[in-house]
C-alpha cells in the first residue's frame, strides 16, 4: 500500500530530504505544499496519510510556525527524525563567490548563517519562500551576482553549482521533524511523549505540573512556552518527556497532570530519534 506524505516546499528542501530518509524502504507518494496550514488541513480531511513537519532546530530553536498550529488540529505524532542541515552557497554554473551581492533563502536558513553575513556586510540577505525555491529562482534569474542558500540536493536537482559548502554557523546544525498523522498509532517501542497543556493563572501552577514528572521518575526532555492567541500575556506549554502510554506509571502521571491543567492533550507517543543522529 502506498501512503501519501505531505511536506512543505519544493524538490530539494530539507523537508523533502526528511521524508526521503524517514520513509526509506516504504512505498510512498510525496506531496509538496506551499504552507503548513494546507498540509494539516489535508491531513485532517484524509487527503494525506502522514506529514513531516519541522519543529526544532539546534541553532535557532523552536520552529513556532509549525508548533503553534498543533493546538488547532487533532493530529498525533507517531515518529521523529533529525536531519543534518548543511547550508550551501549555490549559484549559476561558472559563477564566482567573490561576485555575489545578494543571497536568497528562507529566513530560517539565513538566521543559521549569521557569521557569514557578519563577515560579508556588503552581501544582502533576501528572505524567500524556501531554500529550494530560492535555488530555482536564482536559476531563473540567470544573474551571476545572485546566489541562494540550500541543500546539495537542491543544487543537483536544479543543475546549479555549490560555490561555498557548509556555511551554517554550527557544525551540529540539525532540524528535528515530527511525523504526524490523523490516526493514533500505538508503538510498543515508543519511549517519548509529547504534551500540550495550559495551566491555571495562579502561583506555582507550572511548578506543580512539572513536579508530577519528578514524582513519577519521568525525565523531562523539553519545555517550550508559546503565547495563547486572544489571551494577553498568557501562555501554553509544549512538553516532551520519556515514557510510553502503555506504562501504568505514565498514565497515572498524565492523570495527575490533567487534574492540574486548564487544558491538556497528548500530541503523540513515539520512538525518539537517536541523539545527535547524522
Amino acid at each position: 500500500m502506498t501512503v501519501r506524505v505531505g511536506y512543505q516546499g519544493t524538490n530539494g528542501t530539507f523537508s523533502e530530504i526528511a521524508v526521503m530518509q524517514y520513509f526509506q524502504g516504504t512505498a510512498y507518494e510525496p506531496c509538496n505544499y506551499r504552507n503548513f496550514t494546507d498540509i494539516l488541513n489535508d491531513l485532517d480531511c484524509g487527503a494525506l496519510d502522514y506529514a513531516l513537519l519541522p519543529v526544532e532546530n539546534t541553532t535557532t530553536g523552536v520552529i513556532a510556525r509549525t508548533v503553534d498550529l498543533f493546538r488547532n488540529y487533532g493530529i498525533h505524532a507517531v515518529g521523529e527524525i533529525t536531519v543534518p542541515i548543511k547550508q550551501n552557497l549555490i549559484g549559476l554554473p561558472g559563477a564566482s563567490k567573490e561576485e555575489i551581492t545578494e543571497i536568497y533563502s528562507h529566513p530560517e536558513a539565513i538566521s543559521q548563517c549569521t557569521r557569514f553575513f557578519g563577515e560579508h556586510p556588503s552581501i544582502r540577505a533576501v528572505a524567500f519562500q524556501d531554500t529550494a525555491r530560492s535555488v530555482e529562482y536564482i536559476k531563473e534569474c540567470g544573474d551571476p551576482t545572485k546566489a541562494a542558500l540550500g541543500s546539495d540536493r537542491a543544487a543537483e536537482y536544479y543543475g546549479m553549482e555549490i560555490l561555498l559548502a557548509d556555511m551554517q554557523d554550527s557544525d551540529t546544525n540539525m532540524t528535528r521533524f515530527l511525523c504526524v498523522t490523523e490516526q493514533n498509532e500505538a508503538n510498543p517501542d515508543a519511549d517519548k511523549v509529547s504534551l500540550y497543556f495550559s495551566v491555571r493563572h495562579e502561583p506555582g501552577s507550572l511548578y506543580h505540573v512539572l513536579g508530577v514528572l519528578a514524582d513519577h521518575n519521568l525525565n523531562m526532555l523539553k519545555l517550550e512556552s508559546r503565547p495563547i492567541p486572544g489571551q494577553v500575556f498568557e501562555y501554553c506549554f509544549y512538553l516532551d518527556f520519556t515514557g510510553n502510554l502503555s506504562d501504568a506509571n505514565v498514565r497515572e502521571a498524565l492523570s495527575e497532570i490533567r487534574s492540574r491543567c486548564n487544558e491538556c492533550r497528548v500530541l503523540g507517543c513515539y520512538k525518539a530519534a537517536p541523539a545527535g543522529a547524522q
